[in-house]
């Protein structure tokens, strides 16, 4: 006879008092109780939209075209260049793409 069968004999007696003294005994046991055939609380969400071909090799143009405007506007060290912003950044990689 081990711990189990003291839990499942409180189990029994709790189950017959009308689950008062079984549900002590599960919190006292450290037993979890698996309840089962019980439907899903969680809603399943669908899959998000597959992005199109055209929008993914736009969305690579655009990569490569910031990453040109960051190359010219930016210094060696990385910082920007004197009285530019990323604002600037961001007009010329659009310029870029639109000759891409």
């Amino acid at each position: 006879m081990d711990y189990r069968d003291g839990y499942l004999e409180g189990y029994r007696q709790g189950y017959e008092a009308g689950f008062g003294e079984a549900s002590r005994i599960a919190q006292r046991n450290r037993v979890p109780i698996v309840v089962q055939d019980m439907p899903s609380m969680v809603e399943e969400t669908p899959k998000p939209k597959r992005r199109s071909r055209s929008a993914r090799a736009g969305d690579k143009k655009l990569s490569k075209a910031f990453k040109e405007a960051n190359r010219r506007m930016r210094t060696k060290s990385g910082k920007l260049r004197k009285g530019k912003s990323q604002a600037d950044v961001a007009t010329l990689a659009h310029r870029l793409r639109k000759k891409m």
